[in-house]
Formats: structure tokens, sequence, C-alpha cells
């Protein structure tokens, strides 16, 4: 199955985290995608996750390599020299130790786009820092932002957003960027992708306000952070909720019709109402459920939507309508659906996706196409360097 990164090959190093969503939808916009992990006798030292994550590994290929052995290091640059991009997820540093960093592998293959990601970067004082997605969004103003529990706190959001957009999505973006550049030019990159860096880049709006006017924003500073009524979640009377996101003053209008509230149309910013508006438009949400509210409200111009459940999303129409789910076939966990290729460009295959069995591995014919010879990859096996 083409697509648009049709023969692009990618080398990740990484088993979870940004660097494997990157692969993931590169892998979903064509590109070969070889994950290479250590061999069993090291396999703990990567997280295994579950059979279904990151899309079941679909359409990726999988070679298991001991990086410390100086025979695995070679194996590895030799991938190295027939790929396009590698990207790895370790430490600052370790790939250097380890011998397979940008500097080793650009001199087997100047061409190669090398992307390092990381928590805090390559450089910084908190370049050594261990974290998880929390945390970037803590450091890069993200959680401040935010909402608030009864006693102040500030929430765990229930998708890791610094993960996803601050780190992986920036690891495509930058790549696919170092391969434009790299079709005119013939050189490779290398790209230090901070997941916290990527945070600060996607709270640029709340960052540039402050530094431009000194007012700092927070729970309630603005409109993205709940200050009016017009942007704020309301309970239904099934104990649901509803996502009202009415910002253009005709929208707003719109809305206020629809409820009764028409005499609110008028003070959309009017700090001095909120509160009220808040608790009436809370009043009139708790007299209907949700559904009865959407059916009503939703198509009617006030950019307003039902807060659904993942169950629920997953049965929405109008991503089944969008054809978002495919399926796929795993060997002991049987077929299943999933969340297919949904960005724009991506191509799906109308036949069930195989997903992978973690034990399987094209090491040896990936070894043989890199140009090592059957007696090569059988002395590799036989010095456990390979699996």
């Amino acid at each position: 199955m083409a697509g648009l990164l049709d023969g692009v090959t990618v080398l990740d190093l990484a088993s979870v985290g940004p660097a494997a969503r990157a692969s993931r939808w590169l892998a979903d916009y064509g590109a070969t995608v070889v994950k290479i992990g250590p061999v069993p006798k090291d396999e703990g030292v990567q997280i295994a996750p579950p059979f279904y994550a990151y899309s079941a590994h679909r359409r990726l290929q999988r070679a298991l390599v001991d990086m410390k052995a100086p025979e695995g290091r070679e194996a590895f640059l030799r991938l190295a020299e027939r790929a396009d991009v590698v990207i790895e997820s370790f430490r600052p540093g370790v790939v250097d130790r380890l011998g397979i960093g940008w500097e080793a592998a650009s001199a087997r293959n100047p061409r190669l786009v090398y992307c390092a990601t990381s928590g805090f970067g390559q450089t910084g004082p908190r370049a050594q820092w261990a974290g998880h997605d929390l945390n970037y969004l803590g450091v890069g103003g993200f959680l401040h932002c935010g909402g608030r529990g009864p006693d102040g706190q500030p929430p765990v959001p229930g998708l890791t957003v610094a993960d996803s957009a601050g780190g992986g999505m920036q690891a495509v973006m930058a790549i696919l960027a170092a391969l434009v550049r790299r079709s005119s030019t013939g050189e490779g990159a290398y790209l230090d992708v901070s997941i916290a860096d990527g945070v600060l880049g996607l709270m640029a709006l709340a960052a540039d306000e402050y530094l431009a006017t000194g007012d700092e924003p927070g729970p309630r500073h603005g409109l993205l952070t709940g200050r009016y009524a017009c942007y704020d979640t309301y309970p239904t009377r099934d104990g649901k909720w509803m996502s009202v996101a009415a910002i253009e003053a005709r929208f707003w209008a719109n809305l206020c019709e629809q409820l009764g509230l028409a005499q609110w149309a008028g003070h959309q910013h009017d700090d001095a109402v909120q509160d009220q508006i808040r608790a009436d438009l809370r009043a009139v949400f708790l007299t209907r459920d949700r559904d009865d509210w959407t059916a009503r409200l939703s198509a009617a111009d006030t950019c307003v939507a039902p807060v659904l459940t993942v169950a629920e999303a997953v049965d929405d129409e109008q991503f089944v309508a969008r054809g978002d789910f495919v399926d796929a076939h795993h060997a002991t966990h049987g077929t299943f659906q999933q969340v297919g290729p949904v960005f724009a460009g991506m191509e799906r295959s109308r036949e069930p996706y195989e997903a992978r069995d973690a034990t399987r591995t094209d090491t040896d014919a990936l070894l043989a196409a890199a140009g090592l010879s059957a007696d090569e990859v059988a002395k590799l096996h036989d010095a456990g360097v390979i699996a």
C-alpha cells in the first residue's frame, strides 16, 4: 500500500512515548519503519507496550540487536547506511556512548536525518532529568492554565498532550522538513526534539501575551481559560455534559435564543455578570438530557457539542461515517478494531491490518538487504547479538 512517504525508510529505536508515536504516524504515511529493540536477554531495558498499543504495530517491521556488542553496533550502522531517518529516545549522551549517535551514523550516511527525542532536549540544566507527560505539561504552563478542582488542584489531563503533540507531532514535522530540504541539498540533518519545548510552543498564545503585556495567564484569566460563560462545560439532567464554545457574537446570540436566555446576548464579555450567566446556563442545561440538547443545539450554529466518553466516541456517527476505525488481526488475540490512519493524506487499507506478534522479527531479511551474507548473519545469531 503506497503512501506519501513511500520509499522512505525509518529506523526507530524507541519502544514507547513520543518517538514511537512519530514512527507510527510516519508508517501511516507510507514510510517503511523498522522498530529496533534489544535482544531477549536485554529485553527488560525497554517497556513492552500491550499488543494493541501504537496501533498494534501495523505496517511495522522489527529487528532485535544488542547495541552494546561491537558486532551489534556495526549491524545497526549497516542498516543506517541505507536508511533515511533514525529516531531515538534515550537520555542525552547514551547513543554516543553506544557508538550509534549522530556523528557515527552520519559518517556512514551523510543523507541521514537523525531525530533525537528527549524530555528537555540535549542541552540545558534539565537535560538529564527523568520525566513523563504530566511533568512536561507542568513546566510548560499548560497545567497552570487549566481548570481547577475544589481545592485549587491543577487537573490531570485525560490525553498525553506533551507526548503526542509536543513530542511526536513535533518530531514528524521536523523530520518531514529535513527530508524536504534534503531533496534539494542532499544533506542530512540532526534534530533535537525537546518535548518540553514542544509544550512551550503549544502554549505560545499564553506565553506571548505575558511577554508582550505582563499580564499573567491562568484559570479564568481569558477566554480559553474559562473567564466567560460562553466557553465552558455544563452538566445535563442525565449526569452527562455539554461543551459550549460560542466564541463569536452571532453564535453566542444563537445559543442564548435557543436556551431562552436572550437577555444575556449582549453581555457575552461583561465580567460583572459572568457568574449569573453561568448559573443560568447551568440551570437550563439541567432541564434536559445531553442527547436532547445535542439534537436541539449542535446543528443550530451555537458551537455546542456533547462531551462523549471514549466508548461513545468510537461509536459516534461522524467518526464512523469518516471511516476512522479499521480492523486488525492478531494471531493470539484475534480480530479487533482500532483507530485507523486518520490524518490527512494517510492511506487506509481495505483489508484488516496485521497486528504483529512481538516475538516475530525481520532481523535476518533486513541485515541481508543491508549487504550482510548468510554466514555473517548466522554468526551474529550464534553470538546472541541479534534475534
